[in-house]
């Protein structure tokens, strides 16, 4: 049975969509950090930086604890496995297309070496 985890994989890629995200995500990849912290170099409130934190948790992106009164978060990437097996799709599509075009390009090479080849001598272009 196939899980339709399509719901899951969207949330993923609209939490990726924002640059303030991706910039938290970034940040993450270094150690845990708290609200404020991630907050600072974005130029952002807490508040704002807390609402763009909470889109990274319902795309499970983000976990976070909080430890007193600081919101400690975490990143988990493991929710990108979905959207590289997604990607990869595509990635081969491209590949397919661009081997084809290489071999057209090649064909096209190939005659217009035999077309120059084969011209009588003093014919002009």
């Amino acid at each position: 049975m196939v899980l339709d985890r399509s719901g899951q994989l969207d949330r993923v890629f609209h939490a990726l969509a924002h640059p303030a995200r991706r910039a938290i995500l970034r940040r993450l990849t270094d150690r845990e950090q708290n609200l404020s912290e991630l907050s600072a170099p974005l130029k952002m409130t807490f508040p704002a930086a807390s609402k763009h934190v909470r889109v990274l948790e319902r795309a499970r992106l983000v976990r976070r604890r909080i430890e007193g009164r600081s919101h400690m978060c975490r990143l988990d990437a493991s929710p990108l496995r979905q959207v590289a097996e997604w990607t990869e799709g595509y990635r081969r599509f491209w590949e397919v297309a661009f081997q084809r075009l290489d071999a057209v390009l090649e064909e096209l090479k190939a005659q217009e070496k035999q077309r120059k080849q084969t011209k009588p001598k003093g014919e002009s272009e």
